[in-house]
C-alpha cells in the first residue's frame, strides 16, 4: 500500500483489501470512533519497533544509588578515603546516599553527626550537589549527594578559568613593576 487513507470502510472489505495486498490489517487506535486501522506487514512492524527499542536502551544512562556510611567519630583522614570514593562514583554519574547509624548513647550526638555530614558533603563541591540535606529517621541520618550536570561542570571550568587569566595578569603586572 501506498499510504493513502481510504476512509470509513466496512471490516470485511478492509480484510478483503488486506489480503489482496497480502499484508495484515493491524488496529492502530481501537478506542477512537470509528477504530483507526492500517494495511501493513506487521512482522516487519514489530520487528523495527523492537529496533527502536533496543537503540533508545542502548542511549539511556542508568543511574545507580552507591551507598556510604559514616560514624560519628570517624576520622578526618578516613573520612578523606571515603571522599575519594564517593568523588569516583560522582564522576561515574551515579548518586551517592550518605548514611549514618546513631547507637545507643550517641543519639546525644545527633547535631554532632549532622555537622559531620554536611562538612563531608562539602568536599563534592566541584563534583556533586546535595540533593536531600541531613534528616534524622529514627536512628538513621542519611543525606544524598547527586552528580552536577555537563553544564554546571562547564561553568565551574570557565570560572576557574577566569581565576587563572586574572592572576596570570596580576602577576605579569607585578613583574613589571
Amino acid at each position: 500500500m501506498d499510504g493513502t487513507q481510504i476512509g470509513v470502510v466496512p471490516i470485511k472489505e478492509a480484510l478483503e483489501k488486506a489480503a489482496e495486498a497480502n499484508l495484515d490489517l493491524v488496529n492502530i487506535s481501537p478506542n477512537a470512533a470509528p477504530p483507526v486501522c492500517r494495511i501493513m506487514d506487521y512482522g516487519k512492524f514489530r520487528y523495527e519497533q523492537q529496533k527502536k527499542e533496543k537503540e533508545a536502551r542502548k542511549k539511556q544512562k542508568t543511574m545507580e544509588v552507591k551507598e556510604m556510611r559514616l560514624g560519628i567519630f570517624t576520622e578526618e583522614h578516613d573520612l578523606e578515603t571515603k571522599a575519594k570514593l564517593v568523588a569516583k562514583f560522582l564522576e561515574g554519574g551515579d548518586k551517592v546516599k550518605i548514611s549514618m547509624r546513631f547507637r545507643g548513647r550517641e543519639m546525644g550526638y545527633v547535631e554532632k553527626g549532622k555537622t559531620t555530614m554536611l562538612e563531608f558533603g562539602k568536599l563534592f563541591t566541584e563534583v556533586g550537589n546535595i540533593e536531600k540535606e541531613p534528616k534524622l529517621e529514627g536512628r538513621n541520618m542519611s543525606m544524598i549527594i547527586g552528580p552536577k550536570s555537563e553544564k554546571e561542570k562547564e561553568k565551574i571550568a570557565k570560572a576557574k578559568r577566569a581565576a587563572a587569566e586574572a592572576a596570570a595578569v596580576n602577576n605579569s603586572a607585578d613583574a613589571q613593576e
